[in-house]
């Protein structure tokens, strides 16, 4: 106990926070170890690395309060004074937020709750597996409201002032900030990695327990074996498929080399047997096609139907998986299983919204840092003149980010700009203006100004020749 009397207080925060890293890494990884088992078993041409690695991602996640408690006990005077101010500002905006869309959504879904047997539980497990997105989504929100807040006091009260002429430049007194929007873009990297996209994909299948729905994990899929001249069509993917369940309304078409058709097997249900492969056909009907005669319909008696085909219900199901509820691991899995060394895909633009996700699971972190390096400039402010000019132009700049970057997102998904350039161009556009707008800040010139007199010379007629 000697070592806590001699650190300071503050080095105190610290060590609490491992311990509660420590008590979450008790409590989630055993379960994360078991659905990682479970997905290999379902899915056993799954990225394994990709998975394997989400125990330490998750392990990360739960130790990234203590990294935050450990930067600030290491800083300066001024630096934990800017950085609890912000802190509680920030606590405020992502509690108010959070608050108000728990509201609005629980309003939306109610009639949906109400029809479960115990609504209270549904909505708890709806909101519970939700979490992760919903951090990812109102995490930039908080971010500018709560720069846009603290810096503006802080000049208002002209504390900035006073520590520019201490000596301290405006880059280092926003290091703190910095070191914030970094800590959320962390942690968001880890949120996004794998429970974010997952979580958004099963709001739909609470929803529909709760109405009493059969509940899916796809629907309407095609999927083509050209090495086998095999087209499959399923009606739907059961929740438990990859437990044995039967895949419901299934349609297998044979083709010849030559592409004729050779025959049709329609089918209510289909199961998979692990232990040997085969699949079972229930109540089917075969249509058999010959050139130049009739098809010949076959109903086999008794109504089932056994066949040692290849395909797996997790090589089936892939292309039905729908982008953005993939995260990182499955979204490997997918690339690989479809790539064009091993298969054909439907046409050349089908792996783009995989690949555009695939990217965009990188790339959207890091929109926490943007949005500080856009708004940290403008929040800041030396003369007496209100800075509402400044603060417009900053949620302006945020909304063109966010609203861009949808526009970049539907663009790479449909094929017309490469993937990667798609998800990561407005973070490198507003990166660059944010840069801009430090240097003008630094500099002490007014970018709202500036604009000001640029659209009024915009505006003004050119002058006439006053020769004849």
């Amino acid at each position: 106990m000697a070592i806590f009397r001699l650190l300071p207080l503050r080095f105190l925060l610290p060590f609490a926070c491992v311990a509660l890293g420590a008590v979450l890494c008790a409590w989630l990884i055993p379960s994360e170890l078991r659905d990682i088992t479970a997905q290999l078993t379902g899915f056993p041409d799954s990225d394994v690395n990709a998975h394997l690695a989400r125990p330490y991602v998750l392990a990360g996640l739960c130790f990234l309060p203590a990294l935050a408690a450990l930067i600030y006990a290491c800083g300066g005077t001024l630096d934990r004074h800017i950085a609890r101010h912000f802190a509680s500002i920030f606590f405020v905006c992502v509690s108010s937020l959070l608050l108000i869309w728990l509201l609005v959504d629980f309003a939306d879904n109610l009639k949906h709750f109400s029809k479960a047997s115990s609504a209270l539980l549904t909505a708890a497990t709806y909101y519970q597996v939700r979490a992760p997105a919903i951090v990812l989504l109102v995490l930039p929100y908080a971010l500018l409201l709560s720069l846009i807040y603290s810096l503006g006091k802080l000049s208002r009260d002209r504390e900035i002032i006073a520590m520019v002429q201490s000596g301290r430049s405006l880059i280092r007194l926003t290091a703190p900030l910095i070191a914030a929007g970094v800590w959320c873009s962390l942690l968001c990297l880890g949120l996004n990695y794998q429970w974010a996209p997952t979580a958004e994909g099963r709001q739909g299948e609470i929803l529909d327990a709760a109405r009493g729905i059969l509940i899916t994990a796809a629907k309407h899929v095609i999927y083509h074996n050209p090495e086998c001249h095999r087209l499959w069509m399923i009606g739907a993917f059961p929740k438990n498929y990859e437990k044995g369940e039967p895949l419901l309304n299934v349609e297998v078409t044979t083709t010849r080399p030559d592409g004729a058709l050779l025959s049709r097997l329609v089918a209510a249900r289909a199961s998979w047997d692990l232990q040997d492969g085969s699949w079972t056909f229930e109540a089917p009907v075969i249509c058999h096609f010959t050139i130049a005669q009739a098809p010949e319909f076959e109903i086999p008696d008794p109504p089932v139907l056994h066949c040692k085909w290849a395909e797996t219900p997790w090589q089936l199901i892939k292309p039905g998986l729908a982008a953005p509820f993939l995260g990182i691991p499955d979204l490997n899995g997918w690339l690989r299983a479809n790539s064009t060394k091993h298969h054909s895909l439907p046409n050349k633009n089908a792996a783009s919204p995989y690949l555009t996700q695939w990217h965009y699971r990188w790339a959207l972190p890091f929109t926490c840092l943007v949005t500080v390096l856009l708004a940290a400039p403008l929040s800041i402010h030396f003369s007496r003149r209100g800075p509402g000019g400044n603060l417009f132009l900053a949620i302006v700049l945020s909304a063109l980010m966010i609203f861009s970057t949808s526009v970049f997102l539907n663009f790479g998904e449909a094929g017309l700009l490469h993937p990667a350039l798609a998800a990561w161009l407005p973070n490198i556009v507003f990166s660059l203006l944010g840069l801009f707008l430090f240097h003008r800040r630094i500099a002490d010139r007014s970018i709202y100004q500036s604009l000001r007199r640029f659209f009024n010379l915009a505006k003004q007629p050119a002058p006439t020749s006053q020769w004849p």
